[in-house]
Parts: C-alpha cells; sequence; structure tokens
C-alpha cells in the first residue's frame, strides 16, 4: 500500500498568482489613471531622482529619518545616482499600513528597497568596502576589444552600447562606466560616438568568426533608440558566425511599458523573424531579484516579447542580503518567475566586489548552501546556477572553486583559455600548472582570526602607501 504519509518539507509551494500594488496609495499619484501607468514615456518622465522627487510621491508616509538617511547614503557612499522608476518604486512596501511610522518602517525593512534604493544605515559600519574593492571589480574595460566591446571569453564578447540605464540598481557591476556620476565617483566615459562604436563592433566581429555570441547590453538596451538597437541586431544577423544574441534589459521588471510599446514590439518582431529564419537564437536576459518586484505587466512584456518570436526570456538575479539570501526568498523568486512571469530563472551572481558592497555580499560558503537548498524544487531546466563571476576568469559555479580559505575568505579559481590581448596579474600557479585567481568574502563573517588578519594587511598596505608618498 503507498505511504500516504509526505513529511513537512523545508519549503511548501503554494502558487501566488501576481498582483500590480495600487499606486494610488502614494499622495502624489493619487489622480495617476491606468492609461498613464501603462505609459512608456509616463513612466520615464517621473522617474524619481532625489529625495525631493520622493518627499513629493510618497510625502508624510516616510518619516523624516528616512530622507535624512537617503540623502546621507547618496553623498557618502552611493555608486550610483538615484534613478527610480515608478513601476519599481510602488513595489516596495506595497502592503504596509498607510502610517508614517509603520510605512517608514515596512519601507526600510523592504527588499525591493534595499538594493533600488539604498540608505546610509543600510551600509556595514566597520567595512563597507572590502578593501580588495575595485570600480572596474571584473576588469571589463581592460578586455575592450574596441571600445565598449567586452571579449572575456573565447567565444562571447558583451557589446555596451550605451551607459545609461532606465533605473540605476545600487549594486551594479558596472558602476564605473554606468550613469551618472555621484559625490564619491567620478564615473568613466565612452567617448566615440554609438554610430562609430557599434560599427567598429561590427568591424571586428567580421574579422573574428571564433565569436559566435553576443550578449548587447549597457546599461540597459531599453535606453538605445529602438531604430539605431534594430539596425544594430539587423548587423549582427548579417554575421554567419553570430548564432546566439542576448538582449540584456532590466526594464523588463523595472519598466515593463518600454517593452510593450507599439514600435518596440513591431521592430522586435522584425528582428525575431530575421534571426529564425537565419537560424539564429535571440533571447532577452532581465533582472529580478525579489519576487515581489514581478508584476503583471512584466508577465505580458515577456508574453509579448515570447508571442512575436523571442525564443527565451531569462533572469539573472544577484545574490543579496536582505534582499534573497535565503532558501524561501530565492525559491519564492524563482517560482514567480516560471510560474507566473514565464521567465527561466537562470543565474544568481554572487555580488560582485565593487565599493560600499559588503552589506549585500554573501561568503561563498553561503552561496554554495543555497545553491544546494533549492536542489530539487524546481524543474531541472528551470533551476538556476548560482554562480561567482571571479575577476579575470568569468562565471563559474560556486561549487568549483579549487580551493577555499574560509577563515580568511579567500577562494581560489582556475580557467582553461586566455582571450587574445588580456593582460592578467601574476597569479600562482599549482602542480599541474593552473593559474590561480582569487575572490574574497565580506570581511564582516569571518571568524574573529580573518577579520584581525584583514586588519593587520588593511594596515600593512595603507603604511606601505604612506611610505611610498613620502619617498615621491
Amino acid at each position: 500500500m503507498p505511504n500516504s504519509h509526505h513529511p513537512p518539507q523545508p519549503y511548501a509551494y503554494r502558487r501566488t498568482p501576481l498582483v500590480e500594488p495600487d499606486w494610488r496609495r502614494f499622495p502624489g499619484w493619487r489622480d495617476v489613471t491606468e492609461r498613464q501607468w501603462r505609459d512608456a514615456q509616463w513612466q520615464r518622465s517621473h522617474c524619481v531622482k532625489n529625495p525631493k522627487q520622493l518627499r513629493a510621491v510618497v510625502g508624510d508616509l516616510l518619516e523624516e529619518r528616512f530622507y535624512a538617511e537617503l540623502a546621507a547614503d547618496q553623498q557618502q557612499f552611493a555608486t550610483m545616482s538615484l534613478l527610480l522608476p515608478p513601476h519599481m518604486l510602488n513595489t516596495m512596501a506595497p502592503h504596509a499600513e498607510l502610517t508614517p511610522q509603520s510605512f517608514t518602517d515596512a519601507f526600510l525593512a523592504d527588499p525591493v528597497r534595499h538594493y533600488m534604493l539604498p540608505v546610509r544605515a543600510d551600509r556595514d559600519p566597520v567595512w563597507p568596502s572590502h578593501p580588495r574593492a575595485e570600480r572596474d571589480s571584473l576588469h571589463e574595460s581592460e578586455m575592450w576589444a574596441v571600445e565598449g566591446l567586452t571579449h572575456r571569453y573565447p567565444t562571447k564578447v558583451l557589446a555596451e552600447l550605451v551607459a545609461t540605464c532606465p533605473q540605476y540598481c545600487g549594486h551594479c557591476t558596472r558602476m564605473d562606466l554606468v550613469g551618472n556620476s555621484t559625490p564619491q565617483f567620478t564615473k568613466a566615459r565612452l567617448t566615440l560616438r554609438p554610430v562609430d562604436r557599434q560599427q567598429q563592433m561590427i568591424d571586428y566581429l567580421r574579422r573574428t568568426p571564433t565569436v559566435r555570441d553576443v550578449v548587447v547590453s549597457g546599461g540597459d538596451v531599453a535606453n538605445v533608440p529602438w531604430p539605431q538597437l534594430e539596425a544594430f541586431l539587423m548587423k549582427l544577423l548579417d554575421l554567419d558566425s553570430i548564432r546566439d544574441i542576448r538582449l540584456a534589459t532590466k526594464a523588463l521588471i523595472g519598466m515593463p511599458q518600454h517593452w510593450l510599446q507599439p514600435q518596440v514590439v513591431e521592430g522586435l518582431e522584425r528582428v525575431a523573424r530575421t534571426a529564425a529564419r537565419r537560424g539564429v537564437s535571440l533571447a532577452l536576459h532581465t533582472h529580478a531579484n525579489h519576487a515581489q518586484s514581478l508584476t503583471p505587466l512584466a508577465a505580458e512584456a515577456t508574453r509579448t516579447a515570447l508571442a512575436v518570436g523571442v525564443r527565451d526570456v531569462r533572469n539573472q538575479g544577484v545574490l543579496m542580503k536582505g534582499v534573497n539570501a535565503s532558501t524561501t526568498a530565492l525559491l519564492d523568486l524563482c517560482f514567480a518567475l516560471q510560474d507566473e512571469a514565464g521567465i527561466l530563472p537562470y543565474y544568481f551572481y554572487m555580488c560582485d566586489m565593487i565599493p560600499n558592497s559588503e552589506h549585500w555580499r554573501v561568503s561563498l560558503a553561503e552561496a554554495k548552501h543555497l545553491q544546494s537548498s533549492i536542489l530539487g524544487y524546481l524543474p531541472g531546466f528551470a533551476t538556476p546556477r548560482v554562480v561567482c563571476d571571479v575577476p579575470y576568469v568569468g562565471k563559474r559555479w560556486v561549487h568549483q572553486a579549487d580551493a577555499y580559505d574560509e577563515e580568511l575568505g579567500i577562494s581560489y579559481w582556475s580557467k582553461n583559455y586566455r582571450v587574445g590581448g588580456e593582460t592578467e596579474p601574476q597569479n600562482a600557479t599549482d602542480a599541474a600548472g593552473r593559474r590561480h585567481f582569487v575572490y574574497y568574502d565580506p570581511i564582516a563573517g569571518l571568524p574573529r582570526s580573518g577579520r584581525d588578519w584583514w586588519r593587520k594587511d588593511l594596515e600593512s598596505t595603507s603604511s606601505d602607501a604612506g611610505k611610498h608618498d613620502a619617498g615621491k
């Protein structure tokens, strides 16, 4: 007789349909119509860019302490300027009581707010930055074949068409280039005209037939005027060597209205049909970090893209404390993506080592635990890989580290290829002759002996730098 007893599981699946929070709960949007809300231009023109504009929307629902903390973070820590679309802001604290103290407490605890609207109190008070943090933490600009074209893998390239987005995430890995400068960080800039930069990219790909896969990104392709983006994609499709094209856009989640505009939908269908005729896989890659950020409009935009011929829509999230660094939060997001939005859970990255990101980052041990904990719940094809994007190496599954010193939080990684023109630091080699590259855990989570080691290392580094400066 079959065993009818089902023991309780660590995670219980319950289907949860997507719901659009009522934007009219915010005082500044009480008169906004559904037609306005669905309009991409209205969304762009009403983005929140500073604390004053946030106050105009939310008003006294947020206590003064929040506005003060936001302003302090922008002045002292922020790697990204503030740019928050109404659609994204509306997903924050959707069920909070509309009284100042209750709403402020819920808003501060909100997972979407935590990475889209960081405040000073979020940052690690002792180690806001890791001593090895870098502005271009993945060294992408060192691997530019031409301006904006990162040739990091033997058969794949990243084409950065634009250095802006419809929204700015606080943890952006391309904080060195993307967005406006902040009081703490003056951004690098693309220097070529877009048409010249794009033509140089096409010319390089034409003379480099070993590349078959192009990620078209930025920034965000939603900020490239559609005729310009379509022209670039059609040129890519003229190259026989290109077999995969992936369009990277956070706007599918943060401003899905963009991907529902008739001009964009019709143009995407033309590109998808051309790709299909030529046997090229065309996909959209987006960025959702919490189930709460998914809305019916995001699902509608996804279904529309698939209906006009895009082969797949995939999600690349980032593991972050206070957002999704738990089994329940990850599985809730994955099921919302797969079941309700039609988006394939693809990757979860460990947060990159940019400045002032220590409060978000998880250790390699935590990432490995999270990868193991989500196995067995999702279909195999929809089980995301948790990866570490190792500087000078690229994406590696978290269980692929060659060695891991948990006391000091240092992991060692290797790769079996080198891209032409690539420059790398000298790293130790093992007995097999493999070069090792390193990644670092956040220091605050290390045992006391590890924290003490890093304090001494930092003191030694500072002392050596002072001696060097004195000798100039």
